[in-house]
């Protein structure tokens, strides 16, 4: 059978808490036209879907590319790749089971994907990346969460259900920190977003030490780290103490996969030495033996925004192609 008609490009799309990001990308990962919109802004998920429905006709449309566009790939918080469903999310402001892959689906009349952010940042760290030709690495997202991919044997471990990796609900400290899953002492309490405000608001009652955290209304992870960089002894100090959790966190995931290397995305990872020394410290202190000095610690190159859309649109070439209009 002679066919003419293969099509040269996706939608990506990033869900996140604040906002949701999606993006025309062409074969050779190129973003062609890109939009967004506050996610927050739609609390019903079937006002949020007619919104992205409609944001993505109307890339298409402008962009005059209706016709070439295979499928769809969306990054989100819990989302899982078998069901195509976001599964009792935490942070996002639609609960239990929303099928969003067959919503989108029957808005658009094209394939949809649906991932887990972390596995579609590991994915697109694979294409494009710091992991390009490995084929056995953890990617770790420090967000307003921690998520985590197991990239074996070339492939994404999704586990029986498809909830491997996460690392960011393993308990770091018994009875500690209530998490936003219910449990209490969860890893991503102490090495995440909130985890780090959460250090920094103990770490400023503990003493009067001057501090320039003391003189900002609403203190930021990107505010400690630039206060990091100013010398500010206790902003370090937070750093150092989440650098400690962290690096903990990792030699117990490295000692169990043994990975070639372990990147790190996500806004926190964004303080570099600050984060990156304590928590190698930690590593090489609490990882097996034999694997000490061998496990590569690295940091994403991409800025976040970039790349969740890149690895939402590997996602998209990777299901298999579906038209109501055939």
């Amino acid at each position: 059978m002679i066919e003419n008609n293969f099509k040269t490009k996706v939608i990506g799309v990033d869900i996140r808490v604040d906002r949701t990001a999606y993006a025309l990308v062409n074969i050779r990962g190129e973003m062609l036209a890109r939009d967004e919109f506050a996610t927050q802004d739609y609390p019903n998920i079937s006002d949020f879907v007619t919104k992205l429905a409609d944001g993505i006709t109307s890339l298409m449309e402008q962009s005059g590319d209706f016709e070439s566009v295979r499928s769809v790939g969306i990054s989100t918080p819990s989302g899982n790749y078998h069901t195509g469903c976001i599964e009792n999310s935490p942070n996002l402001p639609w609960k239990g089971i929303v099928p969003l892959a067959a919503m989108l689906r029957d808005r658009l009349g094209m394939a949809v994907a649906v991932d887990n952010n972390a596995n579609v940042i590991a994915m697109a760290e694979h294409a494009f990346g710091a992991a390009h030709g490995m084929k056995d690495f953890v990617l770790v997202n420090l967000g307003s969460g921690m998520g985590s991919c197991i990239y074996s044997h070339g492939a994404i471990h999704q586990g029986t259900n498809g909830f491997a990796g996460e690392i960011g609900h393993t308990t770091y400290i018994s009875g500690g920190r209530k998490c936003g899953c219910g449990k209490l002492g969860c890893l991503e309490m102490y090495t995440a977003g909130k985890g780090v405000l959460q250090t920094a608001k103990e770490i400023l009652a503990e003493s009067d030490t001057p501090s320039l955290m003391r003189s900002v209304q609403q203190l930021t992870v990107r505010l400690i780290i630039e206060f990091c960089n100013k010398g500010d002894e206790l902003a370090v100090e937070v750093m150092r103490r989440t650098g400690h959790a962290l690096g903990v966190g990792l030699a117990n995931y490295a000692s169990l996969f043994n990975p070639e290397a372990i990147i790190l995305s996500g806004v926190v990872s964004r303080a570099g030495k600050w984060l990156l020394e304590p928590a190698d410290l930690a590593f090489e202190e609490h990882v097996f033996h034999n694997m000490q000095g061998k496990v590569k610690l690295l940091t994403s190159l991409y800025e976040d925004r970039e790349l969740n859309v890149l690895g939402a649109s590997v996602l998209a070439w990777d299901v298999k192609e579906y038209s109501l209009f055939k």
